[in-house]
């Protein structure tokens, strides 16, 4: 029926979102990870605690923060006007553009960490010697360094997407009407509407489908290269 109907595109919706701030989360970690990796080790602690800071502060100090900054008369929009990039100021909450900024702000660590562990252990001297060999900056990533970091990538994207799929606050102050996912009819069903067999069922239907796509994921690309 149409309730089906709603709740077959609030899946949908979850899933899209879960993936696209597990995307550019990965973009994001990828240039972060390898200059952890590549600076001296008293500046990468330093940089991990940079990274790891915003753990210690809770999703909802961290979602109402970016409310703060990105809104109409926030921080980012006078500092865009007042550099005059542009002239009215940008939508970038109560949408699904406002969601992605804040679940990549909170998600990005723990894509950081599985590529960093992943690049650490590649000695140095693997890249200099396909330099050697006659192999360009490009070439020598995609053939050497690319394949060996694929279970940090993994690790990293199977977690931040897993994280994604059940947030709830972040969407809740962040996004409109449209971008609400999974968990905001769950809570609806359980704390409002009081219907909680609905609540139930929305709730198993959302981990059968995490469980039946990471099994597929295991099966395609290979359980020893999940890197978890």
């Amino acid at each position: 029926g149409q309730d089906s109907t709603l709740y077959l595109n609030v899946l949908g919706r979850t899933f899209i979102i879960a993936l696209s701030a597990t995307a550019i989360c990965i973009l994001l970690a990828l240039p972060a990870a390898h200059l952890l990796a590549s600076v001296s080790q008293m500046t990468a602690n330093f940089l991990m605690l940079a990274l790891l800071l915003p753990l210690w502060t809770s999703v909802l100090v961290r979602s109402t923060s970016w409310l703060v900054i990105l809104q109409k008369n926030g921080v980012f929009n006078q500092m865009l006007i007042g550099l005059g990039i542009i002239n009215a100021p940008l939508e970038l909450v109560y949408n699904r553009v406002g969601v992605l900024i804040a679940l990549t702000h909170i998600l990005l660590p723990y894509a950081v960490l599985p590529l960093y562990a992943s690049m650490k252990a590649l000695p140095r001297s693997q890249m200099q010697a396909a330099r050697s060999l006659g192999a360009g900056p490009l070439n020598s990533f995609f053939r050497i360094y690319l394949p060996q970091i694929v279970p940090g990538i993994s690790a990293g994207g199977l977690l931040v997407f897993i994280l994604a799929l059940g947030y709830y606050v972040t969407p809740l102050l962040l996004g409109g009407q449209g971008d609400q996912m999974l968990p905001f009819y769950i809570a609806y069903n359980t704390l409002q509407a009081l219907n909680w067999g609905l609540a139930a069922a929305l709730a198993s239907i959302l981990l059968i489908a995490t469980v039946l796509l990471y099994s597929l994921y295991v099966r395609l690309v290979g359980v020893q290269r999940v890197g978890v």
